[in-house]
């Protein structure tokens, strides 16, 4: 059991930028509450695929789903049509078989918080038994970021930027 994260994965926050669509807003040009879920998703793909795989690994090459178990958040503040926001995204719990991201919306050009919540997720196979994560899963999702959002190599401390 690896749970609750060690506590310096929990401050490293991954960062995701995204402009609000026009078909995000309701008829008042502010953001759906819907959305706000559905950004988490494009945080925790970002968070995983900057740590070198994707959700698609984990379901073709190893047959394991992350399920989302549980999803809370909390409206903070309105995003509107044209917004630049800040998906930041982080784990906050790793278990054998679960895991828990927390997630700040922030708008970026005055770095107000809009939103936060969390979402729980259980490791299951293909026909929704649970189990354990694949090797390596866990450690990739604990470890430091390896790709930039852009998909570039992050610079470690030793080599040349």
């Amino acid at each position: 059991m690896t749970s609750p994260a060690p506590e310096n994965v929990l401050g490293d926050w991954h960062e995701t930028v995204l402009r609000v669509r026009y078909n995000e807003t309701d008829k008042m040009g502010i953001v759906y509450y819907a959305n706000y879920l559905v950004w988490f998703e494009i945080g925790r793909t970002e968070y995983c695929r900057a740590r070198g795989f994707s959700y698609r690994d984990m379901e073709t090459n190893d047959d394991a789903f992350l399920v989302v178990a549980e999803s809370y958040c909390r409206y903070k503040a309105p995003a509107y049509y044209d917004d630049e926001i800040l998906i930041r995204t982080r784990i906050t719990e790793l278990r054998r078989r679960s895991l828990r991201f927390g997630y700040e919306i922030v708008r970026a050009n005055n770095a107000q918080i809009i939103s936060e919540g969390e979402t729980g997720h259980v490791v299951t196979d293909g026909s929704g038994r649970v189990r354990s994560f694949p090797e390596g899963y866990a450690q990739r999702l604990l470890a430091p970021p390896i790709l930039k959002t852009s998909g570039e190599k992050v610079p470690t401390q030793t080599a040349p930027e």
